[in-house]
């Protein structure tokens, strides 16, 4: 059953502070504090780094790799790699934000475009930075803040890494507090999203213009429910999404969870196959052709929303793996 959105928002409660810690070196999940940027190791292998600061339009993670040290996000604008896709520069690998909270755009908004009504989301303290020989875990506290300076919400984010496989596993937890009132509009460009490396695109996406023979597209994205390709899963709803194919000659993939107490469960689905895809409950009335009506939702100061995915970087074709007995692990807490 399709549940209600205002059903999740939050009372009042004061956040917790996380202390900073850091295990021993041997943990199999390893968290190392950085500049402006915290690096994973799981298993001895570079995994993913976080990356903020004030020069970051919004916090990210780059890349994330298969068990076997293959990137599975694209690495535009962080890095040039040949017949890599260049566009939409402000998808970079994997970000939550949304295209228009109170009028201001935190989805589209690379410092170097212009426009009056962009929003940043800069990460005000690392609460936790811990590894472990199970599980390693970032906990950070970010503030959502308009061009004029000021704050509309704050954001309190999880993000705990998991060793072992055979494949990579991510679990994400955000709690959005409304420090003004704040008004998330119906659009398509939300919330959750990962772009993919350019392999696991589709070939010859719709919307695209040309794209480079090299390296070879061989993306398929998948629901739920069975759908496949962005014809027949963009604006779909569904508790998971699948993008697979073949990088660097190995057959690798990648999938979000929406969890089932998130707000408006199932997700809607923007899901592109050029390359990006996206759980996002704020655009009912775009993903429909406006059948549905406007899913505009409003928080009050101190009202709350929270957030849950998983995201799962697995080896061989989609076929291979029991995605609805992993959805069901996920979904009672495993």
């Amino acid at each position: 059953m399709h549940k209600p959105i205002f059903a999740y928002l939050l009372a009042t409660v004061p956040l917790a502070t996380l202390p900073f810690a850091t295990l021993p070196l041997a943990a199999q999940v390893k968290i190392t504090q950085g500049k402006d940027q915290i690096a994973v190791d799981i298993d001895g292998k570079p995994y993913t780094t976080f990356f903020y600061g004030p020069d970051v339009a919004k916090p990210y993670l780059y890349p994330l790799r298969a068990p076997s040290g293959i990137s599975v996000t694209r690495a535009f604008p962080m890095e040039t790699i040949a017949g890599e896709s260049t566009d939409h520069q402000h998808q970079r690998a994997v970000w939550f934000a949304h295209s228009k909270v109170n009028g201001y755009d935190y989805w589209n908004n690379e410092f170097s475009y212009k426009g009056d009504k962009m929003g940043h989301i800069f990460v005000t303290k690392i609460d936790k930075a811990q590894s472990g020989a199970k599980t390693g875990e970032i906990d950070a506290t970010a503030e959502w803040k308009q061009m004029d300076g000021k704050v509309v919400l704050i954001d309190d984010r999880k993000m705990i890494f998991h060793a072992g496989g055979p494949n990579r596993v991510i679990d994400f937890d955000f709690t959005l507090t409304a420090k003004e009132e704040a008004t998330f509009e119906d659009e398509k460009d939300g919330v959750f999203g990962i772009r993919v490396a350019s392999e696991l695109e589709e070939a010859n996406a719709p919307g695209t213009k040309t794209q480079p023979k090299e390296p070879l597209r061989t993306g398929i994205m998948t629901c739920a429910d069975g759908k496949q390709k962005e014809a027949a899963c963009w604006g779909t709803r569904a508790d998971w999404m699948d993008y697979s194919g073949t990088v660097a000659g190995e057959q690798v993939g990648i999938t979000i969870m929406d969890h089932p107490e998130n707000p408006g469960h199932p997700t809607y689905w923007h899901a592109r196959g050029y390359g990006l895809f996206a759980a996002n409950i704020f655009g009912r009335n775009a993903f429909t052709n406006k059948k549905e009506p406007l899913g505009n939702v409003t928080l009050k100061p101190g009202e709350k929303m929270r957030f849950r995915y998983r995201v799962i970087v697995h080896p061989g074709p989609l076929a291979n793996l029991k995605m609805d007995a992993l959805y069901k692990e996920y979904s009672a807490g495993k």
